[in-house]
């Protein structure tokens, strides 16, 4: 590698954000040979233990099998895992629901529920115990830019880092995205989505359900006996009404859109509140640089699907990175990252199409998207071929 003057380290690859895609694509390089540096603004005391964010995660099994394969699902607490054996969709309108089974064995599960912060850990600790893998805290990157052998990124700390790949993994409002010149798509749902967990006296039964009523999407993840997350969605010009709501209003409020389903509701935690944010960046990649998770493609969490698109993104680009090594040939070759965008886009598109238009359809209460609605679930619940698809989206492990 051609050094830069002043450079003040040499290394590999660098990771900018110490989220699950970043972290997730340091353990995923292990034994790979090559000399990570991870570089995250927060402190070190704040990834070892992240404070709890109230998100649960659905996993997907391709999911479980990475953090299995790099033997971080294996140190998870049994009790902060919890299996999810059918989702349910239903409308406030209407007396039926689409429901998502498994067809090849009813023993198994769809996916698994566990909390965000509890991932993070587990992630963090793999990671920062790799001996190819130095992780920098409380460092921010003031710029980035890429020539034709090397990437070259500055620090507040006034450092020089010159690495053979960047991997840009800063969340869906990537500051290193526009830094690299890359422009993003946003799309602003006008919307809030508020979580928190609720005791029920109704069972789950391990059955996550997604309620759309009249401008209110209400969804039950199931946890524990007798306990849910709560995720509630609501125009951003009522979310501070719903917030306000105190303890005894927030339950009946909660009683009301599930309408009774689970019997009395009561709030067991704190309510944390997330503006929705959809986001499809216009490239994957740059000279000497790639967007994986959220930087590349931050998604509605209707459907659940981006923690699991964010681990894909992770694991497809290090495969090509591994490879590319075992063969002796650039890690941050033009043609590697042109395989790693193809793939991920081909991966990601209709997933985040997809989501929007379940999102639009399912929140416009005009009387032609409810007939809309209406069709769509009655068809969707007989159509066979679609159900198995969506099934096989969260059971597939390769």
């Amino acid at each position: 590698m051609t050094s830069v003057k002043n450079t003040d380290i040499l290394t590999d690859i660098v990771i900018v954000g110490a989220g699950p895609a970043g972290l997730s694509a340091a353990c995923a390089l292990e034994g790979s040979g090559l000399k990570i540096t991870l570089i995250e603004p927060q402190s070190k005391d704040s990834l070892a233990d992240p404070k709890i964010d109230g998100r649960e995660i659905a996993l997907s099994h391709f999911s479980k099998s990475f953090l299995e394969e790099y033997g971080i699902w294996q140190k998870f607490d049994p009790k902060n895992i919890h299996l999810l054996k059918e989702a349910k969709i239903a409308t406030g309108e209407e007396p039926f629901a689409l429901g998502f089974e498994r067809s090849d064995d009813s023993e198994l599960p769809l996916g698994f529920l566990v909390s965000n912060h509890v991932i993070r850990k587990g992630l963090y600790k793999k990671a920062s115990e790799l001996e190819n893998v130095t992780i920098l805290t409380d460092h921010k990157v003031c710029s980035v830019h890429s020539k034709n052998d090397a990437a070259v990124v500055t620090l507040d700390s006034k450092e020089i880092i010159e690495c053979k790949l960047l991997i840009v993994a800063d969340s869906r409002f990537s500051v290193t995205r526009r830094m690299l010149g890359i422009g993003a798509k946003m799309k602003d749902f006008g919307r809030v989505m508020l979580v928190c967990r609720m005791e029920h006296e109704t069972p789950h039964y391990s059955v996550a359900m997604e309620h759309f009523k009249y401008g209110k999407t209400c969804a039950i993840l199931p946890l524990q006996k007798g306990v849910s997350s709560f995720v509630l969605t609501v125009p951003a010009a009522k979310s501070y009404e719903v917030t306000q709501l105190d303890e005894k209003g927030f339950n009946i409020f909660a009683e009301d859109i599930m309408n009774g389903s689970l019997g009395k509701m009561k709030l067991i935690s704190e309510r944390f509140s997330y503006p929705l944010i959809g986001v499809y960046s216009d490239k994957f990649t740059a000279q000497r640089a790639a967007l994986i998770g959220d930087a590349a493609v931050g998604m509605h969490p209707v459907t659940a699907h981006g923690y699991n698109l964010g681990v894909k993104s992770a694991v497809t680009l290090s495969n090509l990175i591994k490879s590319a090594v075992k063969n002796g040939q650039d890690i941050g070759s033009f043609w590697l990252l042109q395989k790693y965008q193809l793939s991920h886009r081909v991966e990601a598109k209709p997933i985040y199409e997809g989501t929007n238009a379940v999102v639009n359809l399912f929140t416009n209460d005009n009387p032609a998207a409810k007939l809309l609605r209406r069709a769509a679930l009655n068809i969707s619940n007989h159509f066979t071929p679609f159900k198995k698809h969506v099934v096989s989206k969260l059971t597939q492990i390769k």
